[in-house]
């Protein structure tokens, strides 16, 4: 895992750096303020903040719900998609938000005296977005106070069925000649983000437990506010998540979108006294603010 963080100010217009295994994301989340959370070799973002200049030149982008801190960039995105000559990027969003970004784009269109090229994708949950021959998307629901979404990168890896193991490279090659399949793909829940939600996405699909890398929200870390005015919110409390930590099954569990009344310090010292040794290896504080 690294970081790579420059001053605050160079921060939020270049975003940051973190990475796990083979999965390096750069960005920034901190709650009500922006949330655009980046994988470049996939060339794709979870929400897009303001539209900053990181994700200018991505071709996906995966939109929670339509607030403003995760969704305002839109229509910047498609003006600097169209002014630097690039293809119109794809916008994956809940399906009640379409309609309305839509009337949006033609607002600006009319301002500006010029029509945009985008593509908006209504999203339901369970639908599938291919990204390439090995990877995909697939939206969950997720609790907020607008209709909202999670997504999780899906990776497909050829594996030999189970009933062929054990079987020599020549019995294989024979079965292959005889037209049988002797792969199957097994798929494998690389990456989930949540967006703002309540706690209860946990049990809306069992992937969403096992992806190696779960982005999961923690608006409010301490009694400051309580868990009902999170939910009251459509957010998670930390001290909700906290006794459901040792069930996810996740490599690492990154928190984002905490409110700003914790700095980052803060934030950290307030995750190390309260997550079990045993569990604070797998969990970190997103460094992107």
């Amino acid at each position: 895992m690294s970081v790579q963080a420059g001053d605050s100010q160079h921060s939020v217009v270049a975003g940051v750096t973190w990475s796990h295994g083979n999965y390096k994301f750069h960005g920034l989340s901190l709650s009500g303020i922006r949330t655009a959370i980046a994988i470049p070799e996939l060339s794709l973002s979870f929400d897009v903040a303001q539209g900053y200049p990181y994700l200018l030149n991505l071709k996906h982008f995966f939109i929670s719900h339509g607030h403003l801190d995760h969704a305002a960039g839109i229509p910047y995105i498609i003006s600097q998609k169209a002014m630097t000559g690039q293809p119109a990027a794809k916008f994956y969003m809940p399906k009640s938000l379409v309609e309305p970004m839509d009337r949006i784009m033609k607002i600006w269109e009319e301002i500006e005296g010029h029509q945009y090229k985008y593509e908006f994708i209504g999203v339901s949950a369970d639908d599938e977005f291919p990204l390439n021959a090995q990877t995909y998307v697939k939206a969950f629901p997720t609790t907020h106070r607008i209709e909202s979404f999670g997504y999780t990168v899906f990776e497909m890896h050829k594996k030999l069925k189970t009933e062929y193991a054990g079987l020599s490279q020549g019995q294989i090659v024979d079965l292959r000649r005889q037209g049988k399949e002797v792969q199957e793909f097994h798929h494998i829940p690389a990456v989930s983000f949540t967006g703002d939600t309540q706690i209860e996405f946990l049990d809306s699909r069992d992937w969403i437990k096992k992806s190696k890398i779960l982005f999961v929200e923690a608006t409010y870390l301490d009694e400051r506010k309580t868990i009902q005015e999170a939910r009251n919110w459509g957010h998670i409390h930390f001290h909700e998540l906290l006794p459901r930590l040792k069930e996810i099954e996740s490599e690492k569990i990154a928190i984002i979108h905490v409110s700003s009344r914790y700095p980052t310090e803060m934030a950290k010292d307030i995750l190390k006294r309260h997550i079990p040794l045993e569990l604070q290896d797998r969990v970190v504080l997103f460094p992107g603010r």
